[in-house]
C-alpha cells in the first residue's frame, strides 16, 4: 500500500447534493432511487472509504513510531558500545601508563607536612642560612645523601673566610661558599624521584621553621 501523506481525520465530506455532483447523481437515480437517496448513497460511500483510510493512517503512525523507537534503541546500544570501547581503551592506557611510570601514581596522603622523627633531621647550616635569608636552596641538601654526605661548614655567611687545603697541598684562607662540595650536589631537575620525595617534606618543615609565609609554604606543598 502506498504511503499516506495526509491525515484522513481532517478530511471533509463533499456536499454531494450540490450541482457540482449532478452528473454523479444522475448515474444513481432510477425508478427505485431518487435524488436524495443518491446523495445519501454517495455520502455513505465516502464515509466508508474515509473510515478505512483512518484505520490505515493509524497503522502507519503506529508502524512509524515502532520504527523510530527501534532506531533509537539501536542508536543507544551503539553509543553504549562505543562508550564501553572508549572506557576499555582508556583503562588499558592507564594500566600501561601505571606500568611505565610507577612513581607517578604513588599515593599521596592528605596529612599535610610530615612531622615525624625522620623529618626533624636538620640539614646543614649552609642550607638553613639560605632559607633564613629567603634564598634559593637545592633540594639535594634535604635528601638522605645530602644529610649524610655533604661536608657543610658551620658558617654564618658564605663570605666568612676559613682555612682550606688546596690541591697542591698548601693551605690558604678561602670563602666558606667555595668549600661546599659542588661536584656532589645534584641539581633539582636531575634529582631522582625517590630523593625528591625525601627532600620535599624536610624542606617544607625547614621553611616553616624559618618562618616563611604560609602561602609560600602551601604553594610548595
Amino acid at each position: 500500500m502506498a504511503r499516506m501523506r495526509n491525515d484522513p481525520n481532517f478530511n471533509i465530506c463533499p456536499d454531494y447534493a450540490s450541482d457540482v455532483f449532478e452528473n454523479t447523481q444522475a448515474q444513481l437515480i432510477n425508478e427505485n432511487t431518487n435524488k436524495e437517496q443518491a446523495v445519501q448513497l454517495l455520502t455513505n460511500i465516502w464515509e466508508t472509504n474515509n473510515n478505512a483510510d483512518k484505520i490505515a493512517w493509524q497503522r502507519q503512525v503506529a508502524a512509524d513510531r515502532e520504527e523510530r523507537l527501534h532506531c533509537e534503541q539501536l542508536e543507544e546500544e551503539e553509543q553504549d558500545r562505543l562508550e564501553q570501547v572508549r572506557a576499555q581503551e582508556e583503562e588499558t592506557t592507564r594500566k600501561e601508563d601505571r606500568k611505565k611510570n610507577k612513581h607517578k601514581y604513588i599515593p599521596i596522603l592528605a596529612t599535610g607536612i610530615p612531622d615525624d622523627a625522620a623529618m626533624s633531621i636538620a640539614p646543614c647550616t649552609y642550607a638553613i642560612k639560605k632559607l633564613d635569608k629567603g634564598e634559593y636552596v637545592k633540594l639535594w641538601y634535604f635528601t638522605n645523601n645530602g644529610l649524610d654526605k655533604v661536608n657543610c661548614k658551620e658558617t654564618v655567611d658564605n663570605d666568612t673566610m676559613i682555612m682550606s687545603t688546596l690541591a697542591d697541598g698548601s693551605t690558604a684562607w678561602v670563602s666558606a661558599a667555595s668549600t661546599h662540595n659542588a661536584h656532589v650536589v645534584i641539581n633539582d631537575e636531575n634529582l631522582p624521584f625517590e630523593e625528591f620525595c625525601q627532600a620535599c617534606p624536610r624542606m617544607l618543615t625547614a621553611m616553616e621553621e624559618a618562618d616563611w609565609p604560609e602561602d609560600r609554604t602551601r604553594m610548595m606543598a
